[in-house]
């Protein structure tokens, strides 16, 4: 199999994380679908200063605590109030709809949330807005959320996950390969991840995708998914996983069979995942820098209380690391969280 990683999309990668980290604001919203936008006029924040609740779906994600580093960096430049509330398990639905329910009895401006059940939250969601609160979704490029929403922040997880299937097109589809794919538990996040690259290998002969199993969105997911499909497949050559976590976990499975010439793909750019990268462990991902989403995140809802934001959804940047780009992003400790286990 090949395997390089080019000055070209090094340099691109840079330039992408480099354009978001200097630039004060976010990019230019591109509006919803007809009928998802909540009108920003009817926006009514009680505090001074703004207090606002970032609700991501589980603690135990390092991206939604990375999202929430960047949200607090702007909070603290603003002085706005700001306070995290979410379950530890991403599979706790009805515990973050609980948590939502009880922030909707306090004195809270804006809610930016994410989940793994859109539905489940909708109508506690459009209390919040029927209440004057204004409501921003978080890694997503969801157009048309079950009910409205002020804004949506987020990458487009369904190009991202196709530049990873170019990706490896480019360097690995000269021969014959037998895929494994990693999804995450049901719902948009999955469908869209696993989606794009599946539109990214469609039509090429090269990729047969022999198995697709749910990981649970962590690593012991990813782990036991991964010792399921290798064991079931011994001649599998490459696996996507719609996280790094769910690869990371597959990383540890191929270890322990012995399989170093399986190609392991990644999706968010965590700092954990790109270290592992580095390392050699985990071939390459998408980077989704939620660091530098999170402050976005923040800035659009901090101008949606002050009526300036139009609504809709602001795209953040992806770009593909392999081991060069990964000790190229980790060598700008300031742009992540949690920082890197050592210096690069």
């Amino acid at each position: 199999m090949l395997k390089s990683a080019t000055k070209a999309t090094l340099a691109v990668s840079l330039a992408a994380l480099a354009t978001v980290a200097l630039a004060q604001d976010y990019p230019a919203p591109v509006p919803l679908a007809e009928g998802a936008q909540a009108p920003i006029d009817a926006i009514a924040p009680k505090n001074e200063p703004f207090r606002i609740a970032y609700m991501p779906p589980a603690t135990e994600f390092n991206y939604y605590i990375a999202i929430g580093e960047g949200i607090k960096a702007v909070a603290e430049e603003e002085g706005a109030e700001v306070f995290m509330l979410a379950p530890q398990s991403g599979a706790d639905i009805n515990g973050q709809m609980g948590m939502i329910q009880d922030v909707l009895t306090q004195d809270v401006d804006a809610i930016i949330f994410g989940t793994h059940d859109e539905f489940a939250a909708a109508p506690l969601l459009k209390q919040a807005v029927d209440k004057g609160m204004a409501v921003v979704m978080i890694n997503s490029d969801i157009p048309n959320f079950p009910t409205p929403i002020h804004g949506v922040v987020g990458y487009s997880q369904r190009n991202g996950t196709h530049k990873i299937a170019d990706w490896a097109i480019e360097n690995y589809g000269s021969e014959p390969l037998k895929v494994g794919i990693i999804e995450g538990q049901p719902g948009y996040h999955s469908t869209e991840r696993v989606g794009g690259f599946l539109d990214g290998i469609e039509g090429n002969e090269n990729f047969e995708v022999v198995v697709s199993i749910d990981g649970k969105w962590n690593v012991e997911g990813g782990n036991t998914a991964g010792m399921d499909i290798l064991q079931a497949h011994p001649d599998l050559d490459m696996i996507f996983a719609a996280n790094d976590y769910m690869i990371i976990g597959a990383s540890y499975a191929a270890k322990a069979l012995g399989r170093s010439d399986i190609v392991l793909l990644g999706n968010d750019g965590d700092t954990s995942g790109l270290e592992e990268i580095a390392a050699g462990n985990v071939t390459a991902t998408v980077n989704t820098s939620p660091f530098l989403m999170g402050k976005a995140a923040m800035h659009a809802t901090l101008d949606a209380l002050e009526g300036t934001y139009p609504g809709g959804w602001i795209e953040t940047p992806t770009t593909i690391e392999d081991s060069e780009g990964a000790l190229a992003v980790l060598q700008e400790p300031e742009k992540l969280f949690p920082q890197p286990s050592k210096e690069y």
